[in-house]
């Protein structure tokens, strides 16, 4: 019989929407992804600065999203399968100290002031490997972290993670940016050996790992089952044209320096303003979960999402752009909390990691090549309309893929347990 203060702690946990955090190894996981996604924003958000002052070319801020994304592309039918043929746990903290031996390069042309465009861009390849390979495991491991009554809290806490760390990232490097840019990058260095010291303290041993041959089969496993179930192939496919469209935020530094006149401060104001916006929907959901007419609500957030970035796009006046910013990071909240909860909850775990690998390199990696096509229409059309063009293109798609996918318009309960009967 479980004590009295036990059962009262549980209750409280779980009316205060923090059931997750009663694991010991989702806590464990939860600040080491809250430090490295704060590292990897503020390493993210400190090159597109600094390519800036060094080139004045949008081109180059595309440039390093697609630095980032090749690797992406090139490797997540691998990183799929070593996801789900070795610890994911091992996978991350692995990949962790790969982003720090990175970030220690950065670290070391500012200082020794050897760094232009090249020496960047290579380093930034060797960052999108390591992300390449710690997305579908990072992502993987969490249904294997908590039971599955819990798994809706985890990852709603598990993607408030990465809003956390969107907000205080950009808000650090920012303050610090005044004092110097090496510093910024001595601290990601101190941000990702963190986060690897505390994954390699997860103890979970629940994974099941795949045992079978590396095929060509067994390569585009996580392909075909998602090509098979219409509501992934939508959830993944309307994420990736809505991120690969609005990736207004690569453009942030011309906005910050040329139209609305903000400076070092007000660049990390706007890329904030997104993040609190998502930071704010995410917290709650983590008390209030969407449990109702998940596909009519997925397909809503990104026709928001889409009139947030045209709204941006054509504004001058700053407080409005931190408006539309907020406007698009809570939207944009919504549809991450949907996606993953559909993908998680309806692939089996020993697949788990090829899935969420082609998730990754379609959405997470998205957000790369979105920079990439943002800089390149922005070098073409100029800044506004680049911007402007993809806010209608999302609106669109979102419209698109409301007529064409009626399953997953009509995916109505989202209980984990529920999907998984009735989609896998």
């Amino acid at each position: 019989m479980k004590k009295p203060h036990a059962i009262s702690r549980q209750n409280k946990a779980t009316v205060s929407g923090r059931i997750a955090f009663q694991h010991l190894d989702f806590r464990y996981y939860w600040f080491a992804r809250v430090l490295s996604r704060f590292g990897t924003e503020m390493l993210n958000a400190t090159v597109l600065w600094q390519m800036w002052m060094l080139t004045k070319d949008p081109f180059d801020l595309g440039l390093i999203g697609l630095a980032q994304f090749a690797p992406f592309f090139l490797l997540f039918l691998l990183s799929g399968v070593a996801a789900d043929q070795f610890q994911r746990k091992h996978i991350i903290a692995l990949c962790l100290g790969g982003m720090s031996i990175a970030a220690s390069g950065l670290f070391l042309i500012t200082i020794t002031g050897t760094d232009n465009r090249l020496s960047i861009l290579a380093i930034l390849i060797f960052v999108g490997t390591s992300r390449a390979f710690q997305a579908p495991a990072l992502h993987a491991i969490i249904p294997v972290l908590v039971p599955k009554e819990h798994f809706a809290n985890a990852i709603a806490w598990s993607s408030l993670a990465g809003q956390t760390a969107k907000i205080g990232g950009p808000a650090l490097m920012s303050a610090l940016l005044l004092i110097g840019i090496e510093i910024v990058y001595g601290v990601v260095v101190l941000l990702f050996l963190t986060s690897a010291f505390l994954a390699t303290q997860l103890k979970t041993n629940t994974q099941i790992i795949t045992k079978e041959p590396v095929t060509l089969e067994l390569l585009f496993g996580g392909l075909k089952f998602i090509w098979s179930r219409q509501i992934i192939f939508g959830a993944i496919g309307l994420d990736l044209f809505a991120v690969l469209l609005g990736g207004a935020t690569a453009l942030l530094p011309i906005y910050a320096t040329e139209i609305l006149n903000v400076g070092e401060v007000g660049y990390g104001s706007l890329r904030m303003a997104m993040m609190i916006g998502a930071f704010t929907c995410m917290l709650w959901l983590t008390q209030k979960p969407i449990n109702r007419s998940g596909g009519r609500i997925l397909i809503c957030t990104v026709v928001v999402f889409g009139v947030g970035v045209i709204v941006f796009g054509l504004s001058t006046v700053f407080w409005a752009s931190l408006l539309a910013l907020f406007v698009m990071g809570a939207s944009d909240s919504v549809s991450v909390f949907i996606r993953n909860l559909l993908v998680q909850s309806v692939t089996p775990d020993e697949m788990r990691g090829r899935v969420t690998a082609v998730s990754s390199v379609f959405i997470g990696a998205s957000n790369e090549i979105g920079e990439f096509e943002s800089g390149i229409t922005a070098a073409w059309w100029g800044v506004v309309p680049a911007v402007v063009v993809g806010g209608v293109g999302t609106v669109l798609i979102a419209a698109l893929f409301a007529t064409l996918l009626p399953q997953l318009r009509g995916v109505d309960n989202l209980n984990p347990v529920d999907l998984a009967r009735k989609y896998r």
